[in-house]
């Protein structure tokens, strides 16, 4: 929840090429005061099965710049494997996982809630300023 004082952030995440929310994803956030301050580290969650990641840490007073750090190469990992069970041992071929992680840095104003969604596919990605 954000103040007068402080910004807040939510994000989900949707696998488009199944179209369905890609859960148990690890999802990290940074923060810092200034386009020249060091990065500070504040926790942690992962999405739910609704591909919705509810209770990311709150932001301190005093921040300008959010990154969200989605580890996604597991997911796309567990999804690889569930897709060879049924299928031919042959068809393990090519490259693991093209994007292992995906950085999302942004720009806050106190008094603003920002949800970012990310748009998730095995070969790209997409994000926006939701509501």
């Amino acid at each position: 929840m954000s103040t007068s004082t402080t910004a807040s952030v939510s994000t989900h995440i949707l696998d488009t090429s199944v179209g369905r929310p890609a859960g148990g994803v690890a999802v990290r956030i940074s923060a810092r005061a200034g386009r020249d301050a060091d990065w500070r580290a504040l926790g942690g969650s992962a999405t739910d099965a609704d591909g919705r990641c509810k209770d990311l840490p709150a932001l301190p007073e005093g921040i300008t710049h959010v990154r969200l750090d989605f580890a996604v190469e597991p997911y796309f990992e567990d999804k690889r494997a569930e897709a060879r069970q049924d299928a031919p041992a042959d068809r393990d071929s090519g490259p693991g996982v093209f994007f292992p992680e995906v950085a999302i840095t942004f720009a806050v104003v106190p008094g603003e809630h920002y949800h970012v969604p990310l748009l998730l596919n095995p070969f790209g990605y997409s994000v926006y300023r939701g509501s």
